[in-house]
């Protein structure tokens, strides 16, 4: 199981918000590039990118602080955030990015999604944004009647490379992931399940790494951000413990 820290792009600097309200960010650091290598020196081997602003205006607005840390670091990145279109998904995979996440689009114009995980196979992931079950989109600005689950299942044959499921309400807010939620999706389709939102410690690592054991998905991994930036999650201790090194 990987695990994904996230940096959160707001106005050129790498925050965390409360339940995804954008007037609730938390700065941490002004040099996401900076953030980014220190990630990568505490041994992580993959990083999350969101461009807050560029969810909420649709196109992207942090490029040139995601560009940034493309080239200070070597390690793979996802990026999420204002990708609603081929040329843009074109775009960043072009400049490095590994996998690019599709969030507002994937609700709105699934036969985008479809068609970019038939152009880019096994570089496309599709984020599950839910508020008390339901998908939310346009930077968690307005939530749908669709639940994760269904939204899932129209990507079951695409070749999506990961669904990135978030509980909009645990997130920054350390009470803990949504295993149950993150295991319900996992089992309804055979797409790898990457969960997101509330991590707080390890021992919200042991009781997802748990879970996956016994579920009949597959969880990828687990994306944190306001943990470890806090220091209540030890990046070498999680490193370890999802590796089974431990």
């Amino acid at each position: 199981m990987k695990l994904f820290p996230a940096i959160d792009l707001k106005d050129g600097a790498c925050v965390r918000l409360y339940k995804g309200e954008m007037d609730q960010a938390t700065v941490f650091n002004l040099d996401p590039a900076d953030q980014a290598r220190q990630f990568v020196a505490a041994g992580c081997e993959w990083l999350h990118l969101v461009d807050l602003n560029g969810a909420f205006a649709g196109k992207p607005v942090n490029a040139a602080a995601v560009t940034a840390i493309l080239a200070a670091v070597d390690v793979p990145v996802q990026l999420g955030g204002g990708i609603r279109d081929l040329e843009t998904i074109a775009l960043w995979l072009d400049k490095g990015v590994r996998r690019v996440i599709l969030g507002t689009v994937a609700l709105r114009n699934p036969d985008i999604v479809i068609q970019a995980a038939r152009d880019w196979p096994g570089r496309i992931a599709v984020g599950i944004d839910a508020r008390r079950g339901r998908v939310a989109v346009e930077g968690w600005a307005e939530t749908s009647e669709m639940t994760a689950v269904d939204l899932g299942r129209k990507f079951e044959d695409a070749g999506v490379a990961a669904l990135i499921y978030t509980d909009i309400d645990r997130d920054g807010t350390m009470q803990g992931v949504n295993v149950e939620s993150t295991v319900e999706l996992c089992n309804a389709l055979e797409i790898p399940v990457i969960a997101s939102g509330g991590v707080a410690s390890l021992e919200d690592l042991k009781r997802l790494k748990a879970a996956a054991e016994t579920a009949r998905g597959t969880i990828e991994g687990v994306i944190s951000g306001r943990a470890l930036y806090d220091g209540r999650l030890d990046m070498t201790e999680a490193l370890n413990f999802l590796k089974g090194t431990a």
